[in-house]
């Protein structure tokens, strides 16, 4: 699959192809069945099937600070799109220049001219172009004029619940991992690779594999069970912060990752790390002290957590992205140890359907919820 930055490099000749456009955050079952739909066009019309996505995603543009966290980063999400079906990305910079373009300069510009779109399919609540003047119904008009077709999207439910970008972020943020595998038709995890940082878990016993993460709203916030995939394929439990670790100070966000009764040089290693329960929000504390031993019964609770709901495969070797289309669900955190060996056969991961406990008081539990009035997928 090929990513195209810019319609400056597409080629001069485009050869045709159908198409679709949004953000595909998370690239959830509601996108994979959009990409279904793609497929089976592109199929009867012999061309390939590409996905136009905007960086900065319009709402970041706009929003700032204030946007939906990101449910995946451009890197995961043109992976995710190839192995749903898409043979190209094309990546426009959502900048002035952009959106500065009436609806109609954006069809002729980057569907027709750019692209050569021969069967586009989007949501009937599309809008796009300068003040938002472009729709579904423009789509099809200008597609009469330039011969090719506009189809709707069609709507994928889960439990009769429409599958959205906001819905996955709600149900990260509330701690019910399994409902999120499942609208994502996989488990969600961060990745990223480890850096030399303060090193300041070796000073108090809890040596930590540090990953950055983006300057941008976080989509989970706090300290999490998790299970770490290392490169060699191994699948670790452990235990997991993510977020600005208030108590140290920290210029940017960090995931902070404990792997259990392992001592190991991870550095320069790209991580796979899937957010199995929540334990608590971020806290700050008086001293380091104070923190050492919140993170003493941290490490606790999620060594219980692990044992209660069963054993991790130890390598990823039959639950690797061919999960993707499964239906995945886990164990609630009250559940038997059956349910967690029934989610360990299908993913591997025993995923918690709310979180471990209450908050504590001083826990900062601020993930950037979604506004719920509209989706961004």
């Amino acid at each position: 699959m090929r990513v195209i930055r810019g319609l400056h490099n597409l080629p001069r000749a485009p050869q045709g192809c159908v198409a679709t456009i949004g953000n595909f955050d998370g690239v959830h079952r509601g996108h994979q069945a959009i990409l279904d739909q793609l497929r089976e066009r592109a199929a009867k019309l012999g061309l390939p099937v590409t996905v136009v996505v905007f960086e900065p995603q319009p709402r970041e543009f706009f929003a700032g600070d204030q946007a939906p966290p990101r449910l995946t980063r451009l890197r995961d999400k043109a992976r995710l799109l190839a192995e749903c079906g898409a043979d190209q990305v094309l990546c426009l910079p959502f900048n002035d220049a952009l959106r500065s373009l009436t609806a109609r300069q954006f069809i002729e510009r980057v569907l027709v001219a750019g692209l050569g779109v021969r069967h586009l399919v989007v949501g009937d609540d599309f809008r796009f172009g300068r003040e938002r003047d472009g729709d579904f119904s423009l789509l099809a008009r200008v597609g009469e004029e330039y011969g090719f077709g506009v189809e709707h999207t069609r709507t994928f439910l889960l439990d009769d619940e429409r599958v959205s970008s906001t819905r996955v972020r709600t149900l990260l943020a509330s701690g019910n991992f399994a409902q999120a595998a499942r609208m994502l038709g996989r488990p969600y995890r961060l990745a990223g690779r480890v850096i030399v940082d303060q090193q300041l878990g070796r000073t108090i016993g809890v040596p930590t594999a540090n990953v950055p993460l983006l300057p941008q709203p976080l989509a989970l916030r706090g300290v999490y069970a998790v299970v770490t995939e290392l490169t060699d394929g191994r699948r670790l439990p452990g235990v997991a912060n993510i977020g600005w670790r208030p108590t140290v100070g920290s210029t940017r966000p960090v995931l902070e990752v404990h792997l259990f009764d392992v001592n190991e040089d991870l550095y320069g290693q790209r991580l796979r790390v899937y957010p199995c329960a929540r334990l608590r929000g971020e806290i700050t504390f008086d001293g380091l002290e104070a923190l050492k031993q919140q993170i003493t019964v941290d490490q606790a609770q999620a060594r219980h957590y692990f044992a209660r709901h069963g054993s991790i495969a130890t390598t990823a070797a039959t639950t690797h992205e061919s999960e993707a289309r499964q239906d995945v669900a886990g164990p609630a955190d009250d559940a038997a140890p059956s349910a967690a060996s029934s989610i360990a056969r299908s993913t591997g991961l025993p995923l918690a359907s709310a979180p471990l406990a209450r908050e504590a008081a001083t826990s900062d539990s601020s993930v950037g919820l979604a506004p719920t009035d509209q989706d961004d997928g």
